[in-house]
């Protein structure tokens, strides 16, 4: 009974369908960015700075769009960026992308809960009761109302996500409708008043560098996408929904943008004797985050109600998206065991109360307290960060890991989409404190308190994931040296003996222990408990290598349960401190052209902090002849060094060079500077070159002439084709060993 209940887990229920979520993105976008933006940013940059602002933004939030929609239809989860992160990245970058998005959008909470007050007072006490009050009590109104906003709309979240969506649905229907009125009347205006192009005359009055200081400052305008990604665990068919919401939302609300800027700055009369001679755009950057409002004031009769009325509808509507996204990124953390048990309560009504407690004070605080396009530009500054780092995750993600994932949506032009929204974000970031130091200083704050709180309580408290690489493992020790330590990966019995001659070799010219180690790759529909079974096929291999290798080396055996097999291979070797790593290849390239060796070789290589060697073909045959392509640097030396150590008695070492016009290398100087390591005598080890344009053409060639050939591999990524050394592997049909030096650490960074 007790096992039954530990079984028990908890979650939320699905559901929203795609018109649910659109109308989230949009709701969460469709809001305070464009109210405050408008006033704020066109001072910076003027008429047609504004309409670039909008425009290049809504190009940078599409293609960052594309990078959520391709991660949340492979991992449809709530938590978003944290949930990407994580499995890219480790918990530790995970945590603070969690973090990160949580304070991001708690804080773009509090800022539209400012907004609705802002325009909502104003309207009431000015218009409609012509009060002018003092500053400060107009400040204290403005603050109450913000939080009573911000509480109404907690309660509406913990009604429920099916109350949620239906009610935010419904709000963002009646926003974007008024929205749309303002740009049509826009367009009537310039109609039937042509002149008002004129405002449009001085484009870029302030010169081109203010850009990008007004996109990031209302970044935040964008980010709607990412409360979709959060929904991940309450969207029906969420590999479809998912990204078709984003992309439609992103799409939507950029015409939408561009649309009422442009009418905004229509709105207004050059020649009016109130704006006293100044440029339209001046006169609406003169009244700073209530431009926008003065500015559709003029265009049409009951402007300001319109107005209004839309304020309203967009900043309840993203007021609602924000508490709902900051509540399932903290739910998110706290149900991996992040944050504390609290965050991850949820509430008969299937919603993660306890999140959403917290999450609503910290929107209350900010909105009670902090200067609305303060609060604005530092959650601009924490999405882009933010959107960086899923930039990043999805070139890993697709890099390592899509042999084991199901896509609903494959973004096109990989990867140049993500490498282009990252450049552009890096460089919005640079630009953020002409800005607002303030808000520079705030989202530097958050993020320092992201790393703190992870290293103080979410490192010890952390849970594994159906994602990471282990629960639990199986171990027979035996007792083993403090030396060097082989581990050879045993995937297959029937190839595993065919290594042991030379694992056997590596293993008596190092004086090294060896580790053997079966990774048991268990089924994402079967509990890593019930994995028994799987486990059979891995023990036979290991069981059989051991008869052969025990009689001589100090050997320790492994299996380990897994969803990934080349993260736990990886672990195993950082956790066992792993020196020589030996693995088999059956050859042949993969069935997927992001990788050049498998979905497992692949990753090991790049990552493995060890020296790492593969096998191909080896078998008991005796070699008398092997060749050794050499083109310097670490990989060449240790080739001649692996091959030195699994070489028959008076064998012949050949290190061997293709000399072109762009690289000419003498092989003898890898022989000078090996031959304090090697113990084959120097005249077994001649050095040939050849003159060829065609590298691999030329090695495979020459490798007909020998028993084995050893060659040095690549650790860089294989995004587009395989390197030189994979692709000669993969069509000589010899016995070959290839070889990846360990890269040593600088600064604590591999290279």
């Amino acid at each position: 009974m007790g096992n039954n209940i530990e079984n028990v887990h908890s979650e939320l229920s699905r559901d929203l369908n795609l018109f649910h979520v659109v109308m989230m993105g949009l709701g969460m976008m469709i809001g305070a960015g464009v109210f405050l933006g408008i006033g704020s940013c066109i001072e910076i940059v003027g008429p047609g700075g504004l309409l670039l602002t909008f425009a290049i933004n809504g190009m940078i939030a599409l293609f960052t769009a594309m990078s959520y929609a391709e991660l949340s239809s492979a991992i449809p989860r709530a938590g978003g960026a944290y949930n990407f992160a994580r499995i890219s990245y480790g918990r530790r970058v995970s945590f603070v992308a969690g973090w990160m998005e949580w304070f991001a959008s708690s804080v773009a909470g509090s800022m539209y809960a400012a907004t609705f007050a802002l325009y909502t007072m104003k309207f009431i006490l000015v218009t409609c009761f012509g009060l002018n009050l003092p500053p400060l009590a107009t400040d204290i109104i403005n603050r109450g109302v913000a939080v009573m906003a911000a509480l109404l709309f907690i309660y509406i979240n913990y009604r429920g996500t099916s109350e949620t969506g239906k009610i935010g649905a419904l709000v963002t229907l009646g926003q974007t409708t008024f929205m749309l009125l303002i740009g049509i009347g826009g367009l009537f205006v310039v109609l039937f008043h042509p002149e008002r192009m004129a405002n449009f005359a001085d484009f870029m009055p302030k010169g081109w560098l203010k850009l990008p200081v007004a996109m990031g400052a209302i970044y935040v305008a964008f980010e709607g996408y990412e409360v979709i990604a959060q929904a991940g665990d309450e969207v029906k068919n969420p590999k479809i929904n998912l990204p078709k919401a984003m992309l439609y939302s992103v799409l939507v609300v950029t015409f939408t943008y561009v649309l009422v800027a442009f009418s905004s700055i229509i709105a207004v009369n050059a020649n009016a004797p109130d704006l006293n001679g100044q440029p339209a755009w001046a006169w609406i950057g003169s009244y700073g985050a209530e431009g926008f409002q003065a500015a559709v004031g003029r265009m049409m009769p009951f402007a300001n109600l319109l107005l209004t009325l839309a304020v309203i509808f967009s900043s309840t509507s993203a007021l609602n998206a924000t508490i709902y996204s900051g509540t399932r990124a903290s739910y998110a953390l706290g149900r991996d065991g992040m944050l504390p048990k609290f965050f991850e309560s949820i509430s008969k009504r299937n919603t993660p109360f306890g999140a959403l407690i917290v999450t609503g004070g910290i929107v209350i605080t900010m909105a009670a307290l902090l200067p609305v396009m303060k609060v604005a530009a530092s959650a601009s500054l924490l999405f882009l960060i933010l959107f960086f780092m899923v930039n990043l995750c999805v070139i890993k993600v697709r890099r390592t890991m899509s042999d084991e994932l199901t896509y609903g949506y494959l973004m096109p032009l990989f990867p140049f989409i993500p490498i282009f929204a990252i450049i552009c974000q890096v460089i919005l970031v640079m630009f953020m404190h002409e800005f607002s130091m303030m808000a520079v200083a705030l989202g530097a704050a958050i993020v320092i308190m992201g790393f703190l709180m992870f290293q103080f309580y979410g490192k010890a408290h952390a849970k594994s994931t159906p994602d990471e690489i282990l629960v639990f493992e199986e171990e027979t020790e035996h007792e083993v040296s403090e030396g060097n330590k082989v581990m050879m990966a045993v995937a297959n019995p029937a190839n595993a003996l065919a290594m042991v001659k030379n694992t056997y070799r590596l293993c008596e010219r190092q004086d090294a222990s060896v580790e053997l180690i079966h990774m048991v790759p268990v089924p994402e529909a079967v509990t890593l408990s019930d994995s028994e079974p799987y486990k059979l096929e891995g023990k036979e291999g290991i069981i059989e290598t051991i008869l052969y290798l025990s009689g001589r080396f100090k050997v320790n055996t492994t299996l380990r349960y897994c969803r990934n097999i080349a993260r736990g291979i990886v672990s195993a070797v950082r956790e066992k401190r792993i020196d020589m790593l030996v693995m088999g290849w059956h050859g042949g390239r993969s069935k997927t052209s992001h990788f050049a060796l498998g979905s497992t070789i692949d990753p090991i290589i790049e990552r493995a902090a060890c020296d790492v060697v593969i096998m191909k073909n080896c078998d008991s045959r005796p070699c008398k002849k092997i060749l050794i392509p050499v083109a310097g640097g670490p990989n060449s030396s240790l080739a001649l060094r692996v091959a030195d150590m699994v070489a028959d008695k008076d064998v012949e070492l050949t290190v061997f060079s293709v000399v072109t016009r762009r690289m000419n290398f003498d092989p003898s100087a890898i022989i000078s500077k090996e031959l304090d390591n090697i113990k084959t005598p120097t005249e077994q080890i001649t050095h040939k070159s050849v003159v060829s344009e065609n590298v691999e053409e030329a090695i495979l060639k020459e490798a007909e002439n020998y028993d084995m050939m050893v060659i040095g591999a690549t650790r860089s990524s294989h995004i587009f084709q395989a390197s030189l050394p994979e692709s000669i592997a993969s069509k000589c049909d010899k016995p070959i060993i290839m070889v990846s030096a360990r890269r040593r650490k600088i600064f604590g960074k591999r290279r």
